[in-house]
């Protein structure tokens, strides 16, 4: 099992409470519930997360037309919008 150390937390009551009747249905001590649940988020904390990296859905290539770099983008969106009646 390996080196153990004493410790005290606090535990709000109805997590306390929770935990106790977790650890009976199981047959476990609430020690043992505690280290699981310890080890469970141990584990997951050194995972290194996965960055979100958003996918290129640009169409076609080169960005804006040369005739927009310079361009507001309030006129870009009046360009978008331009023969559909807004």
């Amino acid at each position: 099992m390996g080196l153990t150390m004493k410790t005290t937390i606090d535990i709000a009551d109805p997590l306390l409470q929770e935990a106790r009747k977790i650890a009976a249905r199981e047959g476990m001590t609430l020690r043992a519930l505690v280290e699981q649940g310890l080890r469970q988020v141990v584990t997951q904390k050194k995972k290194p997360q996965k960055r979100f990296k958003l996918r290129d859905a640009s169409f076609g290539r080169g960005g804006l037309r040369p005739e927009l770099k310079d361009a507001s983008w309030q006129e870009i969106v009046d360009l978008s919008y331009e023969g559909r009646g807004t």
